[in-house]
């Protein structure tokens, strides 16, 4: 492409003002908006995956302005009356059309670029782990921009009224929203009762993700080549659309989108439990002794191996020979709704769990011991509040002696329910001969391990308070 041509599109297009317009949104709804990007260890600048993956959670939004831009952007020739003069003119309506899409893409890119730019400075101050494994998720993100604003360029040309792109914004716009709602998702009820959607293959074809939760998930790379595919048709199709001077050349030019479409369908993978996949070399173990950690998080090792090797030597003093021998970063990534289950050997913890989170010092180990106690049952993507919190009270406290706080971030007014609740069956268990403390606290570990029976109950004698 010849750089003066570039120039002067550049100086003329709506290319600019639709990369500022991404450029703008993106950066006010990351720094604004107060949501889950800013929390936790998937905040989009504490790693480098759940950088990607928050940026292209915005294209729900984005993706069907750039369509609307780009329908804006086909209008022009039409606005200015001068089609019929260009027809006339010996430049093949290629090389016309390569320079607008050209110009809008490196704007568009850029634009998209610059807030990962921004996360990706951030990150490399927050973590010890950098990989490239998040590169596929941002650069599918920037064609998917690319590809709608010359997908909407194209229909813009195809259909030169002043109402083709808000139709055209809107129309993508209701697509995110049903591929992420209703029709990209099925819908089914776990083992527990508990309702649950899944995402189907066709939700694929939305260019957005979900929510981050878990800072191991990435998209697997099936997922990465099918959307590519359905992107390249994409851009294939608005690129003929512009070039097209007939109806019958604007209906072949549907050809790639349509194809584009089948194809992808056959590369994404209809089982839901390999879109969103656990990253291996993300999750491998670090270790100091018992205590171990992702590589994701191996910089806070060092903070933890000594409140982990304290916690071990206290529920060992306490438990003897059923005690749980080792501390471990979990990995395991389940899908909405399901039960947990643990294992007594191991006392796996989150560094997103209320009681880890802010913990240090014997703060710490006072929580460690009491994932090790009593892990907690509720479904994955749920939140509760009553039992495990109960039964955790007791238990640490049964393990040092003394009831005190948890650690976390509990309002004052559920902590004192918490006291007011564990206080009476911390001082029963302590009460009785210690066979009979270790008896109950051996059956709290198993409904708690298992899940399956309530742990508070076990610990005040079978009667639930």
């Amino acid at each position: 492409m010849n750089v003066r041509v570039l120039r002067t599109e550049l100086k003329r297009s709506v290319a600019p003002w639709a990369g500022a317009v991404v450029l703008t949104s993106t950066l006010a709804f990351l720094y604004l908006v107060n949501g889950g990007w800013w929390s936790g260890t998937t905040a989009w600048t504490a790693q480098w995956t759940p950088l990607a993956l928050w940026t292209r959670g915005l294209l729900f939004y984005l993706w069907p302005l750039a369509m609307g831009l780009g329908a804006l952007q086909g209008l022009r020739d039409h606005r200015s009356k001068m089609s019929e003069l260009l027809t006339s003119t010996p430049r093949p309506a290629r090389h016309r059309a390569g320079a607008t899409a050209g110009a809008t893409a490196i704007t568009l890119t850029a634009a998209f670029a610059l807030p990962v730019l921004v996360g990706a400075v951030q990150v490399l101050a927050n973590t010890e782990y950098t990989h490239l494994g998040w590169l596929p998720i941002s650069l599918v993100g920037a064609l998917s921009l690319v590809a709608g604003a010359v997908l909407g360029m194209g229909a813009g040309r195809a259909l030169p009224s002043v109402l083709t792109p808000p139709a055209l914004a809107m129309a993508a716009f209701v697509f995110t929203a049903l591929m992420h709602m209703s029709l990209g998702r099925t819908e089914s009820v776990t083992a527990s009762g508990l309702t649950i959607t899944e995402p189907k293959p066709v939700s694929l074809l939305s260019p957005a993700v979900q929510e981050v939760r878990d800072v191991l998930v990435t998209l697997s790379a099936s997922v990465h080549a099918g959307q590519t595919i359905w992107l390249l048709g994409m851009a294939a199709t608005g690129f003929a659309l512009l070039v097209a001077a007939t109806p019958r050349a604007r209906l072949v030019a549907l050809t790639p989108v349509l194809a584009g479409a089948v194809l992808a369908l056959l590369v994404l993978p209809s089982d839901p439990r390999r879109i969103y996949v656990v990253d291996e070399a993300a999750a491998a173990p670090v270790c100091d002794g018992p205590v171990c950690v992702t590589r994701t998080h191996q910089a806070r090792l060092a903070g933890l191996a000594g409140p982990g090797k304290e916690a071990l030597r206290l529920l060992r003093d306490a438990l003897g020979g059923r005690a749980p021998v080792s501390v471990r970063e979990n990995t395991a990534v389940l899908p909405d709704g399901s039960t947990p289950r643990w294992s007594r050997e191991t006392v796996a913890f989150d560094f997103d769990d209320d009681i880890i989170a802010g913990a240090k010092g014997e703060e710490l180990t006072r929580a460690l011991i009491a994932k090790g106690m009593v892990p907690g049952c509720t479904p994955a993507g749920w939140s509760s509040f009553g039992g495990d919190e109960f039964a955790r009270a007791v238990a640490v406290g049964w393990v040092l002696g003394d009831l005190g706080p948890l650690p976390g971030t509990l309002p004052a007014d559920m902590r004192r329910q918490v006291d007011a609740e564990a206080r009476p069956v911390w001082k029963e268990l302590t009460a009785l001969p210690r066979d009979e403390q270790i008896s109950r606290i051996t059956a709290m570990r198993t409904a708690a391990h298992s899940c399956e029976g309530e742990a508070f109950d076990v610990l005040s004698g079978g009667a639930s308070r």
